[in-house]
């Protein structure tokens, strides 16, 4: 489905992907997987919600944190990107550390 939209926006753009991607920036990226034990309701506690709302507020718009469980294993995804490596970095660590001890 993704390759048919990026063709889509070729065709209708009319410019070459060269010209499309260069506008795109990259941002850091971090992803840490926690076990369980068994799959829990963690990402829904007000603890949780509270910690990532807070997190949102410290990449001030430059980033973005998805938080959600595996769909194929126990475990629990924390991935945080944004334009600073060690904001990236620390606040991945900071709701990792926050899911182990909620489970």
């Amino acid at each position: 489905m993704a390759a048919l939209q990026v063709l889509e926006a070729l065709v209708e753009s009319g410019r070459p992907i060269e010209d499309l991607v260069a506008e795109v920036e990259l941002y850091p990226q971090i992803l840490i997987n926690v076990r369980l034990d068994e799959q829990r309701e963690i990402v829904g506690l007000p603890a949780m919600q509270a910690a990532v709302a807070a997190a949102e507020q410290e990449l001030a718009g430059q980033g973005r944190i998805l938080l959600r469980p595996s769909g194929t294993e126990p475990l629990i995804r924390v991935m945080v990107e944004g334009d600073d490596p060690v904001k990236v970095e620390t606040i991945a660590q900071r709701l990792a550390d926050l899911v182990r001890e909620l489970i």
